[in-house]
C-alpha cells in the first residue's frame, strides 16, 4: 500500500531528474555551441564588408593573379573552380572553369557550391549576384606591389593560411629589396614598354598606375610613357621618336597582338631610334610583369637583368 510520504518522495525524485536531465541538455547545448566558429568579417579592396562563418573548403577564383596567390599558400585542392585564362601553376589548367576573366559563368559558378568566391572590384556584376545568392565574395584591386602584397595577407587570413602568406610575403619582400639595392645608383636609361605593337605607328604602352610603370624605376630605369595620362595608352610614332628610348621591352606573347622584335628593325622610323640601333630590343614573359600575383616579383628581377645585365651577371 502507497502511503501519501511514498507518493511525495516519488514526486521529488521526478523533479530531481526531470532538473537534472534540463541541464544536462543545456550543457550539452552549450559545449555544441562553443566549439562552432563564429563569423568573421573582413573589409575587401572595394570597402565592402564580407562575414564568413567558417574557414572556406571549396574556393573559386576567375582572376588569373588570385588564382597564383591561392595555389602560392598551398590551397590547390580548395580550389574547385578557375577561369580559362588561369593556366599557371600547370595544374591549375585542371580545374573546372568558369568562363573568362571579365565575363564569369554566374551559373557555373554556383553550379561549384562554392563557399567563398575571389574576384576582381571591377567586376561589379558578378559581386552584386553573388551577393544575392548568399555566397561571400571577396573582391581584391590592386593598385601597386604594396597592394599585392597586402592583398595576399589578406587571402591568408580568410583561407586560414596566415603562416604561410606572412613566409611567402617575407620572402617577396627580400627580393625586391635586394633588386632595388642593386640598382642604387646606376645609371637610369630610358625605356619603352610595348604592349601591343600591332600599329607600329601608334603602339600602345604602360603609363601611371600601371605595373609596369612602377616596376621600371625598381628595375633602374626610366619609363618614357610615365607622362602618359592614364595606365594603358597608345603613344604616337613621333612621341616615341622624340623619347627616344635606349631600351625597348616587347611581351614574349599576347595573344595575336604579339609582334617580333625584328618588326622593329624593318620599320623606317623604329630603325633611327637609339633601343633599334643599339640592338636593345627586348622580351619578357608578359605574365609576369601584368598578373597581380606573387610572380610579380619574378618580373620585376627579369625586367632589372634587361635593363642592368651587367649588374645581376
Amino acid at each position: 500500500m502507497i502511503t501519501v510520504r511514498d507518493g511525495i518522495c516519488v514526486v521529488i525524485i521526478y523533479w530531481v531528474f526531470s532538473v537534472f536531465t534540463v541541464l544536462s541538455l543545456l550543457t550539452t547545448m552549450s559545449i555544441g555551441y562553443s566549439h562552432q566558429p563564429s563569423a568573421r568579417t573582413y573589409i575587401d579592396d572595394m570597402g565592402r564588408e564580407v562575414s564568413i562563418g567558417k574557414v572556406a573548403q571549396r574556393i573559386v577564383s576567375h582572376v588569373p593573379g588570385i588564382t597564383e596567390i591561392l595555389f602560392a599558400l598551398g590551397l590547390d585542392e580548395k580550389v574547385v573552380g578557375v577561369s580559362d585564362y588561369c593556366d599557371y601553376p600547370e595544374v591549375a589548367k585542371a580545374k573546372p572553369k568558369v568562363g573568362g576573366f571579365w565575363n564569369p559563368s554566374i551559373e557555373n559558378i554556383v553550379a561549384l557550391e562554392p563557399d567563398l568566391v575571389f574576384t576582381m572590384g571591377s567586376v561589379e556584376y558578378l559581386m552584386t549576384q553573388l551577393d544575392g545568392l548568399g555566397i561571400p565574395c571577396i573582391a581584391l584591386q590592386h593598385k601597386d606591389i604594396d597592394g599585392i602584397l597586402k592583398d595576399i595577407e589578406l587571402v591568408g587570413k580568410v583561407t586560414g593560411t596566415e603562416k604561410e602568406a606572412k613566409k611567402l610575403i617575407k620572402d617577396m619582400q627580400e627580393r625586391i629589396s635586394y633588386v632595388i639595392a642593386r640598382v642604387e645608383g646606376a645609371p637610369r636609361p630610358k625605356v619603352f614598354y610595348i604592349i601591343d605593337a600591332t600599329d607600329l605607328n601608334n603602339p600602345w604602352t604602360a603609363g601611371p598606375g600601371s605595373f609596369i610603370d612602377s616596376l621600371i624605376p625598381m628595375a633602374g630605369g626610366e619609363n618614357i610613357g610615365a607622362k602618359a595620362l592614364a595606365p594603358w595608352v597608345q603613344f604616337s610614332i613621333e612621341e616615341v621618336v622624340n623619347s627616344d628610348p635606349e631600351i625597348i621591352i616587347m611581351p614574349a606573347k599576347h595573344g595575336t597582338a604579339f609582334t617580333p622584335p625584328e618588326t622593329l628593325k624593318e620599320h623606317p622610323t623604329w630603325q633611327g631610334i637609339t633601343a633599334v640601333k643599339q640592338g636593345k630590343v627586348f622580351t619578357i614573359d608578359d605574365d609576369l610583369v601584368s598578373r597581380y600575383g606573387p610572380r610579380i616579383v619574378l618580373g620585376l628581377e627579369e625586367m632589372a637583368k634587361i635593363i642592368h645585365p651587367e649588374l645581376f651577371e
